[in-house]
């Protein structure tokens, strides 16, 4: 016997009708309400795409004017229109009296902003370049360019965190007028002097009209360096290239005769010995290499026990990179946030003047070391300066990633210690306690 199932009942209502008037009711809001929702978000999407172009345009276009009031003007224009709602609306003429006297004194001070000025500006720094300490003298020539006489007018230029102002007089056409200012050179950094801009406005403060004249020009403070001997004090002494323990088909130096394989170049058949043993022998090289250096300089704070011995260690770094630079020598020198220019003295002691201490930016030296030297070549010689804090482990976690055959000298900048060069573990640690250390503890290395 087949049982057949009752099909199931569908208990919804099959329409509006079948439904009690209150949820028709509510159903119908519901959908009206999400159609007027999409409805608002679709107009502020067409608004915002119309609206947000237009207002940077206006904002732009507005920018240079409403840039022209300073701070205090905005709190005199605020407390002015504020003191004229209260006393319309209040009616008291007391404070319709101070919101008059406000917005007049603004009013009166849009006269001082008005005026062209016609200048021809130029910024000098003689030398563009310095050792810490030493005196660096700059010169603002400020010419009349126009064909009328300008009255007189002030100056401001900008150098390092400071501002240096200057009164420049009345001018007749073609007439000039020189201002000498001294630039402070007492720490190691870049000195931005410029730009030179000048300013009109009135004697409260509140419009103050700004105009460009120069762009910034630049003034290298350059860390402390001592001479060296060439070569960084023998630590890589040929041009030539170094043999390594690597077995190649063609270099320069001589190792051995293998017998001949297919493939081999005919140039490297050794005849006279293939005629005595009846057997095509080949001659067989060590691997040479150009000599290459790489410097890691550590700018991690945790390495330093303080500003004195990372700029000591920046002094470290520069003396022996400048010295290997004039030497001709391949050379790398890479830090945490950059790598810099070797290609000439200057260019890196220029880039030394923008090292600074940063913050943690690797898990540990080991990863720093890798995540730097990844794009450059193998060095032969392998220097890591860093400060008292960092340890002998971290020292060693560095030295692993490189072959056996890359020298390693750890440079240890401590304050106060003692300079020496040891040997630990089969690495060697050279400490600096001053630059002057420098020059004999290579000289050990060399040796």
């Amino acid at each position: 016997m087949t049982v057949i199932a009752d099909a199931p009942v569908n208990r919804e209502p099959a329409n509006d009708s079948q439904a009690s008037p209150l949820s028709v009711v509510i159903n119908r809001a519901q959908r009206g309400a999400q159609r007027a929702w999409a409805a608002v978000v679709r107009a502020g999407a067409s608004v915002a795409a119309i609206a947000g172009p237009l207002a940077r345009l206006l904002s732009a276009r507005a920018r240079p004017y409403i840039s022209v009031v300073s701070a205090a003007g905005w709190i005199v224009l605020g407390l002015g229109l504020a003191n004229g709602l209260a006393g319309f609306l209040l009616g008291w003429q007391e404070l319709t009296f101070v919101a008059f006297t406000l917005l007049a004194a603004l009013l009166i001070c849009v006269a001082f902003a008005f005026g062209r000025s016609t200048y021809g500006v130029v910024v000098e720094l003689s030398p563009n370049r310095v050792v810490v300490g030493e005196r660096a003298l700059g010169r603002m020539v400020t010419t009349n360019s126009g064909s009328k006489a300008l009255l007189p007018s002030r100056m401001e230029l900008p150098v390092g965190d400071g501002v240096a102002e200057f009164g420049i007089p009345s001018l007749k056409v073609g007439e000039d007028h020189e201002e000498l200012f001294a630039v402070p050179t007492h720490r190691r950094a870049v000195i931005v002097a410029g730009p030179a801009v000048s300013v009109r406005g009135d004697q409260l403060g509140l419009l103050r009209r700004a105009v460009r004249w120069t762009n910034p020009v630049d003034l290298f403070v350059h860390p402390h360096t001592i001479p060296l001997a060439p070569s960084a004090a023998g630590l890589v002494r040929d041009l030539e290239g170094q043999v390594t323990k690597n077995i190649t088909n063609h270099d320069i130096s001589f190792h051995a005769l293998r017998p001949y394989q297919p493939g081999d170049d005919r140039r490297y058949v050794h005849w006279r010995t293939s005629a005595r043993t009846g057997q095509l022998m080949v001659r067989q090289f060590e691997e040479t290499r150009r000599s290459q250096l790489t410097i890691i300089h550590g700018e991690y704070t945790g390495y330093y026990a303080s500003d004195t011995e990372f700029e000591l260690a920046v002094s470290v770094m520069a003396s022996m990179a400048a010295q290997v630079i004039r030497d001709g020598t391949q050379m790398s020198v890479v830090t945490e946030t950059r790598r810099l220019h070797t290609h000439s003295p200057a260019a890196l002691l220029d880039d030394s003047c923008r090292l600074q201490l940063v913050g943690r930016m690797y898990a540990g030296a080991r990863e720093f070391a890798r995540d730097v030297t990844r794009r450059l070549p193998t060095p032969s010689v392998l220097l890591v300066i860093a400060g008292s804090l960092m340890t002998m482990s971290d020292y060693r976690s560095i030295e692993l990633l490189f072959p056996a055959d890359t020298t390693m000298i750890a440079f240890r900048i401590e304050e106060g210690g003692q300079p020496a060069l040891k040997l630990v573990s089969g690495l060697q640690v050279a400490t600096i306690a001053q630059l002057s250390d420098l020059p004999k503890v290579l000289r050990r290395a060399g040796a």
